[in-house]
């Protein structure tokens, strides 16, 4: 896979995460453990896209 279709994929999942959060966070039961679980890869998966578009460059 190239960079850039690393970076996609990683980008798509970081967009994926944010849905699941906003869902949770409307959710009148949600978890917030899970809220911040998801917070947590969501800034990882940021902080990895950063590296490859800095290292890209």
């Amino acid at each position: 896979m190239t960079t850039e279709g690393h970076i996609a994929a990683l980008e798509r999942r970081h967009q994926e995460l944010d849905r699941r959060i906003q869902a949770e966070l409307q959710n009148t039961r949600r978890d917030d453990l899970m809220v911040s679980a998801l917070k947590r890869k969501k800034l990882e998966l940021k902080d990895e896209i950063y590296r490859y578009s800095s290292n890209g460059q």
